[in-house]
């Protein structure tokens, strides 16, 4: 799907030359979608393979996993409002900073 209607140059613009706005971008698009860590790669290959950044790749495959809608139902009963939001607060800043690390590292 990616391949046929997300086009190439524009993916590798968001996600691979800026690299401290594409890990924030890769990092908010793993919240809301409904990923498993074994699910995220093929496509995170095929990401790769048109410009992501490392970096980007690693955010989304934090928080991809961290917030499927099954753990997050569970998490704001178990934490409540407040403890929740601050659990979803820390996933993204793990989240861009390891991107951000793996980009310097890589």
């Amino acid at each position: 799907m990616f391949q046929r209607y997300v086009p190439a140059d524009g993916f590798a613009a968001l996600f691979g030359r800026s690299e401290g706005f594409g890990v924030l971008l890769a990092a908010a698009i793993g919240v809301p979608l409904y990923a498993c860590g074994g699910g995220t790669i093929p496509l995170l290959q095929q990401w790769l393979a048109i410009g992501m950044s490392m970096g980007s790749a690693a955010a989304f495959m934090v928080t991809g996993p961290a917030t499927k809608i099954t753990n997050l139902g569970a998490l704001k009963i178990v934490l409540g409002l407040r403890r929740f939001c601050l659990y979803l607060a820390f996933v993204m800043a793990f989240a861009f900073g390891s991107g951000m690390v793996v980009n310097w590292l890589v």
